[in-house]
């Protein structure tokens, strides 16, 4: 019953998230120019099939989606590219992108959809760094434990595209942004490396990322960084933004669904970023509070958490931030009675596998250890992916078409 609960819950959270129920009331009127849909990211085709069939005018358009998440559309064009690693594709995509904005007036209408996953899928490098050589950034980045926030700020360094720069092209044209936010505090600058939205961050901040993390970078990007010649927007005229759909609009669905079970929902927060492993021990620690001392709430209650968390890969494994949270909070809780959690992301894709995360059960580890899984071992190598496959305790969902990032909940039994 409990991992029921759990599932319906994850599935309330992705469907307040869907761009079918959150996008129409943003889309705004024909101009008397041209409108032009451009976008990028894991849910940008399913936005894209929803603005066309909702929009009173004529329109044409170009989205880049992740391999696997493409809807059928009638005018606007959809091109499916790699991620988490930016591959050929994703950069083509972009430099058309870039060329629709070329020659545009006053009187036309650009409109972003943005989701999360943009910021890989619509990659296009500055002159003197190769497509190669941004992979290697981007994959070292990946491996780093660095927050997204991060992460994107030596991407928008790095990008003819990202930080604001593909508003800026467009200009005078107006541009509209609708944008499903993945990232801790909704900051739309940092959804996709927020292309269409005026950037605060430097080229300073950028190599103190990579000082920070120690990063292994290519000759070509050090010397770009340096001379830091071309810095990205930080005023953008004639534009505006959108959130059609944030992580605590799913949390307060899916507390709904707990609520209607029988649980008293607490949601800690939609912003939640640290090492996954790191959470994953503070959140046994207040499931084991809730069942002992019914602080802050009696049981049944139901922990509801969102956000981003990290993982350092040290290990073998393939990461995955919500495995290697459930791990940690399994080895935690030790076989706790009445404690059931499920961890995954709401776009269908932990980390760079097709698994949206996992489930963990009273009887976790000691089925593991039966199987002779040793599940220290498996956290000290980041294998999360291998340790719920063997247990069969994946959550598999396939492309949810939405992304606002990960779902955590942890159901405390009477």
């Amino acid at each position: 019953m409990q991992i029921d609960i759990m599932k319906a819950m994850f599935n309330a959270a992705v469907k307040a998230a869907l761009p079918e129920a959150t996008l129409p009331p943003f889309i705004p009127k024909p101009p008397k120019g041209r409108t032009i849909v451009i976008g990028a990211g894991k849910g940008s085709a399913a936005m894209a099939q929803v603005f066309e069939k909702n929009y009173a005018g004529a329109l044409e358009g170009l989205v880049v989606t992740r391999y696997g998440h493409a809807v059928p559309c009638e005018r606007i064009e959809i091109i499916e590219a790699a991620h988490p690693v930016p591959d050929e594709a994703g950069s083509q995509a972009a430099a058309r992108m870039l060329e629709m904005m070329e020659c545009l007036t006053a009187d036309d209408l650009v409109v972003a959809l943005i989701s999360g996953g943009g910021s890989a899928l619509l990659s296009l490098p500055v002159d003197g760094v190769s497509m190669e050589e941004k992979r290697a950034v981007n994959r070292a980045l990946l491996k780093s434990g660095a927050p997204i926030s991060e992460m994107n700020c030596v991407r928008k360094h790095l990008s003819k595209i990202k930080g604001g720069r593909l508003a800026a092209a467009a200009f005078p044209a107006r541009v509209v942004t609708l944008a499903i936010s993945d990232v801790p505090g909704d900051d739309l600058a940092a959804v996709a490396s927020g292309p269409t939205i005026a950037d605060m961050t430097t080229f300073a901040e950028a190599r103190s990322v990579i000082a920070k993390y120690a990063l292994e970078v290519p000759d070509s990007v050090t010397r770009h960084l340096q001379a830091a010649s071309d810095e990205t927007p930080k005023q953008l005229f004639n534009t505006e933004a959108h959130c059609i759909a944030s992580p605590q609009q799913s949390l307060e669905a899916a507390a709904r669904v707990a609520s209607a079970a029988g649980y008293t929902p607490i949601i800690l927060g939609d912003a939640i970023e640290a090492e996954s492993r790191d959470v994953g021990f503070v959140m046994a620690g207040i499931a084991l509070q809730v069942q002992r001392f019914g602080q802050p709430a009696k049981p049944p209650c139901a922990i509801i958490s969102g956000g981003e968390t990290s993982v350092t890969v040290r290990g073998n494994g393939a990461g995955g931030r919500n495995v290697e949270f459930l791990m940690a909070l399994a080895l935690k809780l030790n076989g706790a009675e009445k404690i059931h959690a499920l961890a995954g992301d709401t776009d269908g894709i932990d980390g760079a596998r097709e698994v949206a995360g996992a489930i963990i059960t009273p009887t976790t580890l000691a089925r593991a250890r039966k199987m002779g899984i040793d599940p220290w071992a498996s956290l000290a190598n980041n294998d999360g992916h291998g340790f719920f496959e063997s247990l069969g305790d994946q959550l598999i969902t396939g492309p949810t078409l939405t992304n606002v990032n990960d779902f955590r909940v942890i159901l405390v039994d009477a």
